[in-house]
């Protein structure tokens, strides 16, 4: 009996099962050398490719990942009851030289969009109903439904809906937590797929409305609608007539042909898996390098899905002032961690080891690969900042936790018009920026087709040429971006927003 197997790099320790679970005694084919398994192992799980001695790294992606706990012999199945992760203290970095755009391949594409008065771009034409304060939540969502059924394109209106995106935040946050809120509120406000901002307020909250609006820098105020539900016999019909003046607003806004440099491509993933690494993840980082030499700009949050593949990120670092802002980033998100007795590598997730990922070493491994090979790091940026403008061509790299919600939150704040969501696992979450799964096993994309936008699962399957599959996907991100084709969460009406946390409440 034989099974497939991969080695991804020639300094690796092990293989990844390509093919479905197998039993002891299965003989690997694709290899350099005649491996046959000790043990069953399940598809995406490692494999040993020579014995391994205790207490020695283990190499995967051609990185140390893990140290064996055990001696390992060929053939055996290598995971977490015989590797640990070998994160600790922070660590000293060296800046080695900065790294060039990559060249164009081939002319510059282009989109349908809509040119926003700061330059910006937005691929939707959408009213977002914001809040200061979680107690105006279930207001909020109301006005929402009774505004997209009478303003949307579908019943004959201006936009393409009204959505409500809430929290639970804003009521007794003080200090930074306070500050963090506002800011991330700020930024949704200015990003360009919402044409049109709703603040609602309730009137008593310390995350008062004027000082949120103080906080709206970057949004167009000609576009901003703002009250306070306390200060309103019927705050239902005031809202709906803020919602009518909006959408006179922005009425004679059509979408243009504008150059694929302004799009911005936010890169996550989450149920991760052994194939993240091997297919979705290099995938979108396919793009994200073509991106960057056409001008446009990706970005990659999930800062601990960083420790212990930082290295690879600082050596792309365009200039040495961008080498010290990654490095502060990773050290003060370990910080975080220490700050509440947390160890730095309480990851990955049940999910993930069900999957084949063993530590956060590999896991952070096949993370970054969304972020390409050759694009160089131009930005770095805090919880909630957006892009500039026009940010030129790279990667940005922005400050924020793993979670899926909050970090696809995270990553719309900066002004990401689309989320690629690469996923082993599936999910159907969206954020408030078009959300667009990627699977990265074949198994997933036909199990789900209701949440899974795209298959890079043939890559494996089909074989088919990364740079060939590429071209494939990018087609279909140009027909979102331009409104010829929805997400799966758009149509399943999978939209919501999650705020970082980080600090006490009064």
């Amino acid at each position: 009996m034989e099974a497939r197997a991969l080695q991804i790099n020639a300094a690796d320790d092990v293989a990844v099962l390509l093919s479905p679970a197998i039993a002891a005694g299965t003989h690997l084919g694709g290899l350099d050398k005649d491996i046959t398994t000790l043990s069953s192992v399940m598809s995406g799980h490692k494999v040993a490719l020579h014995p391994i001695k205790s207490g020695t790294p283990i190499v995967k992606y051609g990185q140390p990942f893990a140290v064996a706990t055990a001696d390992i012999a060929e053939g055996e199945w290598v995971h977490t009851h015989n590797a640990r992760t070998a994160l600790g203290a922070n660590e000293a970095y060296t800046f080695g030289g900065p790294t060039p755009t990559p060249d164009a391949i081939g002319p510059a594409p282009t989109f349908m969009g809509y040119v926003r008065a700061d330059g910006r771009v937005g691929i939707r034409q959408e009213i977002w109903i914001l809040c200061t304060v979680g107690c105006i939540n279930k207001i909020a969502e109301r006005v929402a439904r009774e505004g997209n059924a009478l303003l949307s394109k579908a019943n004959g209106g201006h936009v393409d809906g009204v959505y409500a995106f809430t929290h639970p935040y804003g009521c007794a946050q003080i200090g930074s937590d306070l500050g963090q809120t506002r800011q991330l509120i700020a930024a949704l406000a200015a990003h360009p797929n919402c044409a049109g901002v709703l603040l609602m307020g309730l009137g008593c909250e310390n995350n008062q409305l004027k000082d949120q609006i103080a906080a709206f820098r970057n949004a167009d105020p000609n576009r901003i609608r703002s009250f306070a539900a306390q200060e309103f016999d019927d705050e239902l019909t005031e809202a709906l007539r803020l919602l009518h003046e909006l959408a006179d607003v922005v009425k004679d806004d059509v979408r243009t042909e504008v150059p694929i440099s302004k799009l911005v491509l936010g890169m996550k993933c989450g149920g991760s898996d052994g194939f993240s690494g091997l297919t979705a993840n290099p995938l979108v980082g396919v793009l994200s390098d073509r991106l960057a030499g056409w001008g446009g700009t990706s970005v990659l949050t999930e800062v601990p899905e960083m420790f212990g593949a930082e290295k690879l990120l600082m050596e792309r670092a365009a200039n040495e002032q961008t080498f010290g802002e990654i490095e502060a980033m990773i050290n003060r998100f370990k910080d975080y961690f220490r700050k509440y007795n947390e160890p730095i590598s309480e990851n990955p997730a049940p999910g993930n080891k069900a999957g084949g990922i063993t530590t956060l070493e590999e896991k952070s491994l096949g993370c970054i690969q969304k972020g390409g090979a050759k694009a160089p790091v131009t930005h770095v940026l805090d919880y909630g900042q957006p892009l500039p403008v026009d940010a030129g061509g790279g990667i940005a790299l922005a400050y924020g936790p793993g979670a899926d919600v909050v970090s696809c939150t995270t990553l719309a704040a900066t002004g990401a018009q689309i989320v690629l969501f690469t996923t082993g696992r599936g999910t159907p979450f969206g954020t408030c920026a078009p959300t667009m799964k990627i699977a990265t096993n074949s198994d997933l994309a036909n199990r789900k087709k209701g949440w899974i936008d795209f298959n890079a699962g043939r890559l494996v399957d089909d074989a088919i040429p990364i740079e060939t599959l590429a071209d494939e996907l990018l087609e279909k991100v140009i027909r979102i971006a331009s409104g010829l084709e929805l997400t799966c969460t758009e149509v399943n009406g999978c939209r919501e927003i999650a705020i970082f946390k980080d600090g006490v409440i009064n």
